[in-house]
Formats: C-alpha cells, structure tokens, sequence
C-alpha cells in the first residue's frame, strides 16, 4: 500500500472535487434522508467516467448537543451502508444524539453500481470444494468466462472496487459533509475500509472505531489457517454450553459424533436439508457451524444440528446456506471486493489441496471456514489490485480496535495483528465473550466505544470486557490470550 504522498494525485484531490450533496427524504424510508456523491470511477483519472455513490443519513436527535457526522460501513463485502442508517437506531440514545449518522453502499454494492453478472453464467459455477485437478481446471476455465462475463455488465467499475478507492470515496463523503475530519465505526470488513483510511489519510482521522477486524497482512496459507481455527474454537464454545446447558436439545448427547455423521452423509451424498429435499453438501452444514456462531445462536444451531439427523423442526428455520443458483437475469456479486483485496489465488490442485489439508487438521469437526473456501475459487483470473500487506499509520489520533475472544468470522488474533501493525495509536479492546461484532452485545464494550467517538478517550492496552458485566467490573490485564445477529460475509 502506498503512502498518501504517493497517492497525493488523487487522493490531494478528494476533498477539493467531492461535491454537495443534495439531500431528500429516502423513498424506502421517510423518516431518513438520502442523496448521491458521485466519484471518479479511476481515482488516478479524477477528470475521468465517474459513479454514483448512494448516501442515507439520519440527523443528530439532540442539534444543540451535536458533534458532527458519523459514517458506519456494516461490512460484507456487500453490506449496505444505506441501509445501515436507516437501522441507526441501533447505536445508543447518546450517540445518536451526538451525530448524524451517515451510510453509504460502497461502490460495486447496492444502489451504487453493484457488481453484478448474468445468471445465465453465473449458474454455470462448478461446486466450490475442489477434489481434483480437473476440478481446478474447470474453475480456471469457467472463471474467465465468468470475469469476463461480469466486467460487461458491471462496467468499468468492476475493475475498480477495492477498499483503497472505497477509503477514497470516504475522504470524498467526509468532505462534502463539511467535515474537517473523519469519524467513523466499521464493523468487519468495514474494518478495512478504516484501515485503508488511516493509511491514505493518516491527518483526517477523528476518529475510527473498528470492531471486529479483518487482518490485511494475510496471504492465502495465513488466511485459511487463522479462519478454520476460529471456526473450529467457536464450534468448540458451541459444544461447551450444550453440555453445561440442559436448555440445548442435544444436551447430554456426544454432539461431535453427531456432527460428524453428517458431514459424512453428505459426503455421500446422502444429506438431505428438509424443507426443500434438497441434497446438502458438506460445505452446506460446515456453514452451518459459522452462521450459528456470529451471533451467536446456539439455539437455532442445536435445533438444526438436531433437526438434519432426523429431530423436529427448529422453531425458526434457517435458509440453506451457501451459494446456490439464482433465478431471474442478473447475478450479484460482492466477492469481486474481496478478490482485489486479497491475493486467495492457488496455482493448481496440488497446492489447494495441501491448504485443505493444513485446515482440516487445525479444524478436526468443521474441516475449514466455508466463507473463504466458498470465495476463494471465484478469485481465479480476477487481479488483486489492492494486495495484503502490513498497515502503516502514521497519524496522531487514537484509533479504537475491538474483537470478541470467539469470533467464527474475523478471529481476535485478526484485531491484535492489525493493532499491533497500526502502532502505537492503536489500542485494542477484547470482549471476552462470542459471536461477530462486539457493539452492542454489553454494556462494557458499547460504553468504551461510545466514549471514544464522542470525547476520543481511549481505553488502557490490553483493556478486557468480561461477558454480561457493567462498565465499573471491567478488566485490566497485561498480557492478551495465546489464542484462544449478524450475517456478513467476514
């Protein structure tokens, strides 16, 4: 990643052509407002094609007591931020009377050119799990078709959609809101739109509330191996509170036994998901032991667990996960953000086969994380135009990192890393608890979070939040663990 100076071209230019937003009550919710903010395509051709970003807002509740604007990104890849602030009460009573809370769909998703493909193609996907060298070729040959396919109907953008030029739109949106500086809270891969932030403009940074991080250092190998032993540790968490609790409907029952025949039934082909008698695959149930993590939901996931080996139905059933055809012309598709910022490329068979290998050992009862496994493929034939490497801030504010101990999605070790690569600046905050984000989820947490983008205080490193616990029991400690709702992509 390069400097601002490096940048200065484009990047110089942000705050100079970002224009006024004209601003409107939103058609799909009155009660917040919405307007456009349209950006250069290519940030290195200011002068050039541009797009249309699509922006909500919800206004400070308290004006008198108002600080400025707070943007949020909720993270994906494909997450709508418009749609975030149409959810803005979310945040607590004093934030919202503290900001106006302002998202954004990020180019390539939602209302702001998403990236989408023909269906027509798209259906055309081989299974995600690669058992073979003819497997890699078939995905090696389906996608450039698939890129290929995709590039005409999204347009130039689709060339243009990582979280470098996102970070760019954002110093454009900080502008155009009259701010000096930025103030912002991303969770998941919204983390790393506040990571490239600080990086590009280390002296507009407010403040960044980053909760739940991606690590941008990783290559494929480290990426794989960090996401499968986070997957398996929240399985783990999952099995532990069955056995203590006699509310899981598997209590008492040897769940690892369980789950691993059914992994086996679908292996053979023999699974079937009934609601739909569709055969399941074993990424299938392997996303189930993710998704009923983030929250985490270990009711539902118990339920289901039990329901797919032949128990009642859950009370609420989930759809079935993964990637599936889609009906209609267009397809969508947000992993191409994901793509430019990670190089997930293996060269053949053999390697991929050698990284399965390595997760299915750190991951003995999930076998890997489906969420990287089902992307990774797609990232063949497609360049990293915005690849891993170590942070660098060089910025004076405070940047405010957090991640539970049991995340499925973006591990804790993920948030240490990139606080330890943000420098100094960067404090991290451990909720000692589960699932994905950790706003919101306790009083500890939320209260730390509020008070650093209102007052910009910032919590003592190697802070910890204890699970249910209020703000005055919070824990100290000095050394951080060895290793120990939402659905976002990470």
């Amino acid at each position: 990643m390069a400097t601002l100076s490096s940048v200065s071209p484009a990047a110089a230019e942000t705050a100079e052509t970002a224009p006024t937003i004209t601003w409107a009550p939103c058609e799909e919710e009155p009660t917040a407002e919405c307007g456009k903010l349209t950006v250069p395509i290519d940030w290195s051709k200011p002068d050039g094609p541009t797009v249309d970003i699509a922006v909500a807002r919800r206004k400070a509740t308290d004006p008198a007591s108002r600080i400025g604007s707070l943007v949020i990104n909720p993270g994906g890849p494909g997450g709508s931020g418009v749609e975030a602030a149409y959810g803005a009460t979310w945040f607590t009573d004093e934030l919202q009377k503290r900001f106006d809370i302002v998202g954004f769909d990020p180019r390539g998703v939602g209302r702001s050119n998403p990236v989408i493909c023909s269906a027509s193609v798209y259906n055309q996907m081989p299974h995600t799990v690669m058992k073979s060298q003819a497997d890699f070729d078939a995905w090696n040959t389906f996608t450039k078709k698939l890129h290929a396919d995709c590039r005409e109907r999204t347009g130039p953008l689709y060339d243009h959609v990582d979280s470098k030029d996102v970070a760019r739109d954002m110093d454009a949106l900080r502008a155009a809101l009259g701010e000096e500086k930025l103030t912002y809270y991303g969770i998941s891969y919204g983390t790393l739109i506040g990571q490239m932030y600080a990086e590009l403009f280390p002296d507009r940074v407010r403040a960044l509330g980053l909760d739940s991080n991606m690590d941008h250092s990783l290559g494929v190998a480290g990426f794989l191996s960090t996401e499968a032993i986070a997957v398996e540790d929240a399985f783990d968490q999952f099995v532990g509170w069955c056995d203590q609790d006699p509310g899981c409907v598997l209590h008492g029952q040897d769940i690892r036994a369980i789950w691993k025949g059914l992994l086996d039934k679908a292996r053979r082909g023999e699974l079937v998901y009934p609601s739909t008698g569709t055969k399941m695959t074993e990424l299938q149930v392997i996303y189930n032991a993710a998704l009923g993590n983030e929250g985490p939901d270990w009711q539902t996931l118990s339920q289901t667990i039990n329901w797919l080996n032949g128990g009642p139905e859950p009370g609420w059933v989930p759809p079935l996960p993964g990637r599936g055809p889609v009906e209609g012309d267009v397809a969508y598709l947000p992993t191409a953000i994901l793509c430019q910022d990670y190089n997930l490329k293996v060269r053949n068979y053999t390697e991929y086969a050698a990284l399965m290998k390595v997760s299915n050992k750190l991951a003995p009862d999930t076998r890997y994380h489906p969420y990287p496994i089902d992307d990774l493929p797609i990232c063949m034939n497609y360049p990293t135009t915005n690849p891993p490497h170590e942070l660098r801030y060089t910025g004076e504010a405070p940047i405010l990192l957090g991640n539970s101990l049991h995340d499925p999605a973006t591990p804790w070790i993920w948030s240490a890393n990139a606080a330890r690569q943000l420098g100094s600046k960067a404090v991290l905050l451990t909720y000692e608890g589960w699932g994905h984000r950790i706003y919101g989820k306790d009083k500890c947490q939320t209260d730390i979070f509020d008070e650093y983008l209102i007052s910009l205080k910032v919590p003592a490193h190697g802070t910890r939040c204890a699970v249910g616990t209020p703000e005055e029991t919070l824990k100290l400690r000095s050394t951080t663990p060895a290793w120990p709702t939402d659905r976002l992509s990470w």
